[in-house]
């Protein structure tokens, strides 16, 4: 016999997984969502070829978020509808954490579904409806989060045993979420000093507490240190590019203008803002106070990890809806008023997306095709634009600094360890057959190399696309005279 809270958690995540495909469907095979996630792709697809990151292709994410695409490259098609379904199932799943998570912390019914489809909804509002990394780590975080909310219960019943095991489950989800992205570092260790609180209350000897504490630390970097001692075995220039590209890089970057900060900032509470009433309703219609003080500390944690890069993108604040959605799980199941504002919100969001959020899938597989039909005698190069054009033009890369934004754009000047603009004269040297740009930068221009690209295609290159990419024009150029096929 099927247990009845079996059942009902099956249920529930029926109706979470059609929420999710409903919310999210709109953008099935979109290649156009975000520029991060195509490169990820990108980088996944290459690695199937035998392209080892850092040393041939160049970016700071962790391996684990490679890996992982380099996974999802495998399955049918050109990549881009797999790692949407993929994505579309982690939403669900964690949406299903979140019910879960809620009911612990004593939502009603209603307040539980309601929680689990709050989160998949504003995963979207927050440029999270494709495949940005918090969607898929997200999930091992909220397990770990679960796992925590657990405690008290099992404190007080003196589950040692479980606890340990709790413990090592946690602390390795947190391990692998770091190497999907560095920042789950702040939450995985809340998650382990929780365990060890809740091991001393059940009882446990002070040996057995330190013991545990090691050995969680230890499933904790674990995942991380095999990527170093993989790296170290590739040899030092691929040791050195991952050490530069993982942990030195970053604070080279320069920073964003305070008024771009402030704005992102605004942008992000204002969305996150029912979230923020219903947890601060939240003891009102939750008399377990227990859990919710570590849910609310595992949601500060959260909100450290928010602060550390500093550049505040909307879907840096991803990792925030987990914890707030348990929060506000009690609230929306009971309280009129936190229902309204979050429907009123989700109706508000809802429509101001859905007007400005274009999709221009139809402009990136038309620069695509003319890509590949004049490629044939070289690889061309993206200097500013979409990177996924790569894969489905189905073209070889010229640089290891295949992420546009890399060499085009002044937040990167200096923090590359190269020189950008020499860079790109080694890749013109090449005369590659098309180069791909952009009338208006996303970010300012990295001037110098801008000057070396504007002077090649004022001599070189003839204009053959322009296709509209949001506020801008995409632009495809042809060299006048392609070299010879290799």
């Amino acid at each position: 016999m099927i247990r009845a809270g079996t059942y009902r958690n099956a249920v529930t995540f029926l109706i979470l997984l059609m929420f999710a495909v409903a919310v999210r469907a709109r953008d099935f095979g979109n290649p156009s969502i975000h520029v991060d996630e195509q490169f990820y792709l990108l980088v996944g697809d290459r690695m199937l070829h035998g392209a080892l990151p850092y040393l041939d292709i160049w970016d700071r994410k962790p391996i684990g978020l490679f890996l992982l695409f380099a996974g999802m490259r495998l399955l049918p098609g050109d990549g881009i509808l797999a790692y949407q379904l993929v994505a579309t199932l982690c939403a669900a799943l964690t949406g299903l954490i979140v019910a879960l998570g809620a009911r612990r912390l004593g939502a009603r019914p209603l307040g539980v579904l309601l929680a689990g489809c709050a989160y998949i909804l504003w995963l979207s509002f927050l440029s999270g409806r494709g495949g940005q990394s918090p969607v898929y780590y997200n999930l091992l975080m909220a397990a770990g989060g679960y796992l925590t909310l657990c405690l008290p219960e099992r404190a007080r019943h003196g589950k040692i045993g479980a606890i340990l095991a709790s413990g090592m489950v946690a602390c390795l989800l947190a391990g692998l979420a770091i190497q999907i992205k560095y920042t789950p570092l702040v939450e995985g260790a809340f998650f382990g000093i929780a365990h060890l609180w809740y091991l001393h209350r059940a009882g446990a000897r002070i040996a057995l507490t330190i013991g545990a504490g090691m050995l969680w630390a230890t499933l904790g970097i674990a995942p991380t240190l095999a990527a170093i001692l993989y790296f170290k075995a590739q040899g030092a220039a691929a040791f050195d590019a991952f050490w530069f590209s993982n942990f030195t890089s970053i604070a080279l970057r320069r920073g964003y203008p305070a008024g771009k900060i402030a704005a992102r900032l605004a942008g992000s509470a204002a969305q996150l803002s029912p979230f923020v009433l219903a947890a601060a309703m939240a003891r009102r219609f939750s008399d377990r106070d227990e859990a919710l003080a570590i849910c609310f500390a595992w949601l500060a944690a959260a909100l450290i990890a928010f602060a550390m890069i500093g550049a505040f993108f909307d879907h840096y604040a991803l990792p925030l809806l987990g914890p707030l959605a348990m929060i506000a799980g009690p609230a929306l199941g009971r309280s009129r008023l936190a229902q309204g504002l979050a429907a009123a919100a989700a109706l508000i969001l809802a429509v101001f997306h859905l007007s400005t959020e274009r999709d221009y899938r139809t402009s990136i597989y038309t620069a695509a095709r003319v890509i590949e039909a004049h490629s044939a005698t070289g690889c061309p190069y993206v200097f500013a634009g979409d990177s996924v054009l790569y894969v489905l033009a189905r073209a070889c890369v010229p640089t290891r600094y295949a992420f546009p934004s890399t060499l085009a754009y002044a937040a990167e000047q200096g923090a590359t360890g190269t020189d950008e603009a020499a860079e790109v004269r080694r890749i013109l040297a090449r005369r590659p057959p098309v180069i791909v740009t952009l009338d208006a930068p996303l970010s300012p221009w990295n001037t110098a190399s801008k000057a070396v690209i504007d002077a090649a295609l004022q001599r070189d290159y003839s204009l053959a696309l322009s296709q509209w990419r949001e506020e801008e024009h995409l632009l495809v150029y042809v060299r006048h005279d392609p070299p010879a096929r290799r």
